[in-house]
């Protein structure tokens, strides 16, 4: 079967992607370069005052008026000072109905004249004390990529200590592969995504890790309200808290990127599209639709995350996504398309009424969502 390809003609773009590059400066360096974050979000916070009380969201207006005395009063050089102007400025467009406010470790942009590259292992950053040269490496992906380089890039002080230059790449897509037939792809939580052929991404350990860091971190918070109560500071646990949260979300990115990878491995490999849920304001909607425990495991994964993955991943092989709706893809029979709630026996079985077909809930639903993609591009 051929499917009309006359929605995605055949030329490329380019994919801006990020990539994380870890510096490993020295005490000194990391100090000169902490002071510099710590003095650029200070200078954006009096800055991000100023507009607030003029109500004033003109970069070049408010540049006009304070760019003296913000290099005067924090010591920031020309081009930093522009960046933190800049920085203030969309802070306020965000939400002009209140005052915007920046951590004192913040990131901190840096454009092309605050930074550059020396070779594939040093880069020279400003500071407040002038230019510094700091080691960095990077994995086989980052190398990869490492070519596209260009604009912005942010650094960044991580909770454990950790340095980061967080870099813009514009990376050519791939030749966009004619749409013929789709791989159905349904997202769940006992099973984190279904493919239309069976192959299952379990849940189970996700969730296992889900329930170990929540009562964690009940604990800790728990632990945090008494010595608050004791009157005493609860600096420790509260570190404890930052730096757990921080590996939990380290672990979701991680497994999406795997799933994700191999999810669109196997598009390029059938030469098929991918299906998708759209699942736009799911979370609004969970509380109808979704018992506590539920709703507690559907909040503890990032779905967007996952489906971002996937559709860049995608993009960056040529290869078609299409989002469809998601209503009713759980409770038909993807073989006579009979639908009822009863079809659905359990979370993971599937019997139709009708006709008697029988298979996994999730693989019936990702099934369904295939069909419906071929629908929508007949």
């Amino acid at each position: 079967m051929s499917l009309d390809n006359t929605r995605y003609p055949d030329y490329s773009f380019n994919m801006k992607l990020t990539l994380q590059i870890q510096l490993l400066p020295d005490t000194g360096t990391a100090q000169k370069l902490k002071a510099t974050i710590e003095w650029f979000n200070e200078a954006a916070n009096w800055l991000a005052q100023k507009a607030f009380e003029r109500k004033l969201s003109n970069k070049f207006a408010l540049q006009k008026l304070y760019y003296s005395k913000l290099r005067n009063l924090f010591g920031l050089s020309a081009q930093m000072a522009i960046r933190c102007i800049a920085q203030a400025v969309e802070a306020y467009k965000r939400d002009k109905s209140v005052q915007p406010s920046f951590r004192p470790t913040a990131a901190v942009p840096y454009d092309q004249r605050l930074y550059s590259f020396k070779g594939i292992d040093r880069v020279s950053l400003l500071t407040l004390e002038g230019r510094v040269l700091v080691p960095m490496i990077m994995g086989d992906y980052q190398r990869e990529q490492f070519g596209y380089a260009k604009g912005q890039a942010d650094l960044v002080l991580r909770k454990d200590g950790k340095w980061f230059l967080l870099v813009c790449v514009d990376i050519p897509d791939g030749t966009p592969i004619p749409v013929t037939d789709f791989i159905g792809v349904d997202l769940g939580t006992a099973n984190l995504a279904v493919t239309d052929d069976g192959e299952t991404f379990s849940g189970n350990t996700v969730e296992n890790i889900r329930q170990k860091m929540s009562n964690l971190r009940k604990s800790l918070q728990q632990k945090a309200s008494k010595l608050a109560r004791q009157g005493k500071r609860p600096k420790n646990v509260r570190r404890k808290l930052s730096l757990r949260s921080g590996k939990e979300s380290r672990f979701r990115r991680n497994t999406n990127h795997i799933i994700s990878k191999r999810i669109v491995e196997k598009a390029k490999d059938t030469g098929k599209a991918i299906a998708l849920e759209n699942l736009d304001g799911i979370r609004k909607n969970q509380k109808k639709r979704f018992r506590k425990p539920q709703r507690a495991k559907l909040s503890g994964w990032s779905f967007f995350q996952l489906r971002t993955f996937i559709e860049y991943k995608a993009k960056r092989a040529g290869i078609h996504v299409e989002p469809v709706d998601p209503k009713y893809t759980s409770q038909a029979c993807a073989e006579c398309g009979h639908c009822e709630k009863s079809n659905r026996q359990t979370q993971a079985s599937f019997l139709c009424k009708v006709c008697g077909h029988k298979d996994h809930a999730d693989r019936n639903a990702a099934r369904n969502i295939r069909a419906k993609a071929l629908c929508q591009q007949a």
